[in-house]
């Protein structure tokens, strides 16, 4: 009797099946949805688009993914980028702030933005209208901000200029798109806030397509993996500045436009969307790698600034306290104004900030050079970037030690722990890639460790650039617990890793650690590597005294 197939055999059979399928399930359904009611939607597309056609989004977009290409070198390695210059230092390094907004951290980032672009960018381009007194009323006869090709390329270059103003005002060294798709959000908000909820739906839906034509068929079981939290990963400050700095442009073009906004939908369109994209999440780095979430803070923020946009189109005047008249339209601004240069001014200490001390606790037996860069090792060190600014945030203060792979150029302004030793104890190994426009290296940092019975591990760290090898780092010996005929082992680390045998606090020999399925003797022990262990082995009693320690 025949074995039946596996699950991957089965689903290795199906080849472009799956996709197949889905393309074809897309078509159809669309094909019904344009028939059913789409054509005539489209034809007010045409009202406010040119050909119908979202240019400005499309231009941005192909911009977008032409500096990830060619710039960030993700042509030749599209999920390895270059992306260590390009985060906005400092004022004193232009490339970082010129050219933050429009890079991107990694593929799966960029995809993200250009999806933001292609769904809220196209409602912010439909707001904004190609056509602003409607098709063909003298559109190209009249004032240049009537004619439809300078409105779209008026379209680029605000997204440009709000890109570009989004690094200048950056809190901390942030890279990506997202302050501008923010952006594109507050301004759809002020003028479509169901649409721009539903926008935001469509690209969860277009990401969902995707990874279903890239990967269409996976098998995946239970595992292990190292994660931050999700929240500290966001840039809330640059979506908050992005955000409200769409909202003033919103306000202003409803308000040219003397268009009408349900303020009970926008302000339930705010909290929605303020839940769904995370911008709730405030925090602060604290000691020891971790970071603390004000969850109740942020979520009553959200409600806060809710009650004020919904408020931003209001004009007329009602009695607030004690007989005095105020305008709760012309209050909402102010306050949206104000939040907005206080957003740009909490950036600015960060961004005149020189690191003084880029090489305290670097030396040149835990660090190379590669280039203007200089790549370390180090634990336990003050974190030069963070700890400019000192903040007590209920009793964990901000001045930050960290452990890791440590990039450092003097130049650019740069100081960051590019690896943390958490993440290289877990991967065990780990690649930074550091240079400028043109010019890419990678230095690979690889973690090498033994973990003796009942204590904590012994490690080494080595940095690899090209053919050269470096060990800059070496963690303290340790004695496995284990106890033969009162002898004890400890693991020693270095170049290579040795065992050494004592008695009594007498050292009986010491050996390098032995090949894997070799048999060594010394100190009266017989130590016998299997594997990824290793025995000692006296008198017919065998115990497992360490063991090779990768993730």
């Amino acid at each position: 009797m025949q074995p039946l197939p596996g699950p991957a055999l089965l689903l290795g059979s199906l080849g472009p099946v799956p996709v197949l399928f889905l393309v074809s399930a897309i078509v159809f359904s669309c094909g019904v949805a344009w028939q059913l009611g789409g054509r005539e939607r489209y034809r007010t597309v045409r009202t406010r688009l040119l050909f119908g056609v979202p240019w400005g989004s499309l231009s941005v977009a192909a911009g977008l993914l032409g500096v990830y290409w060619f710039v960030q070198g993700g042509w030749s390695e599209p999920h390895a980028p270059l992306v260590i210059p390009f985060r906005s230092w400092s004022y004193f390094a232009p490339t970082g702030i010129v050219l933050s907004s429009f890079t991107h951290s990694s593929y799966s980032h960029l995809l993200g933005n250009l999806i933001g672009t292609l769904t809220v960018g196209v409602l912010a381009e439909y707001a904004w209208s190609h056509y602003p007194r409607g098709r063909g009323v003298g559109v190209f006869s009249s004032s240049i901000w009537t004619n439809p090709y300078a409105r779209t390329l008026a379209f680029v270059s605000g997204s440009v200029v709000v890109g570009l103003v989004s690094g200048v005002f950056s809190l901390g060294p942030t890279i990506g798109f997202s302050g501008v798709v923010f952006a594109y959000v507050g301004l759809a908000l002020m003028r479509y806030p169901w649409g721009t909820l539903l926008a935001l739906l469509w690209s969860r839906v277009l990401f969902l397509v995707y990874r279903s034509l890239t990967n269409p068929t996976i098998i995946q079981g239970g595992g292990t993996q190292f994660n931050t939290p999700w929240w500290a990963g966001i840039s809330l400050q640059g979506h908050a500045f992005g955000l409200l700095i769409g909202i003033v442009l919103g306000v202003v073009l409803v308000e040219r436009r003397s268009v009408g906004v349900d303020r009970l939908r926008l302000w339930t369109a705010v909290i929605l969307f303020a839940v769904l994209e995370g911008v709730w999440a405030v925090y602060l780095p604290v000691s020891g790698g971790r970071f603390m979430l004000f969850r109740a803070i942020g979520v009553g923020l959200v409600f806060l600034f809710a009650a004020v946009f919904m408020n931003i189109p209001r004009r007329d005047t009602s009695r607030l306290v004690g007989g005095i008249d105020v305008r709760y339209g012309t209050l909402a601004r102010r306050i949206t104004v104000a939040f907005v240069l206080v957003l740009a001014i909490v950036s600015v200490p960060y961004n005149v900030y020189t690191v003084s001390e880029s090489t305290a606790g670097i030396t040149a037996e835990n660090s190379i050079e590669v280039g203007e860069y200089i790549v370390a090792y180090a634990e336990e060190i003050p974190h030069q970037y963070i700890s400019a600014v000192q903040i007590d945030a209920f009793g964990e203060p901000t001045n930050v030690t960290t452990s890791g792979v440590i990039v450092i150029n003097d130049r650019r302004e740069i100081w960051w722990p590019e690896i943390s030793k958490r993440r290289l104890t877990f991967v065990e190994e780990a690649g930074v890639r550091v240079g400028g426009i043109g010019v890419r290296e990678t230095v690979r940092a690889r973690r090498l460790a033994w973990n003796p019975a009942g204590n904590h591990s012994v490690y080494t760290v080595q940095l690899v650039h090209d053919d050269d090898r470096s060990t800059v780092y070496t963690s303290q010996p340790s004695q496995a617990k284990p106890v033969i005929d009162g002898r004890r082992i400890t693991i020693v680390p270095g170049e290579q890793f040795r065992v050494r045998v004592t008695h009594n606090g007498s050292v009986l020999g010491d050996t390098p650690m032995p090949a894997r399925n070799e048999t060594d003797s010394i100190g009266g022990l017989t130590l016998n590597r299997t594997e990824r262990k290793l025995y000692a082995e006296r008198n017919n009693t065998r115990v497992q005294v360490a063991k090779y320690d990768p993730p």
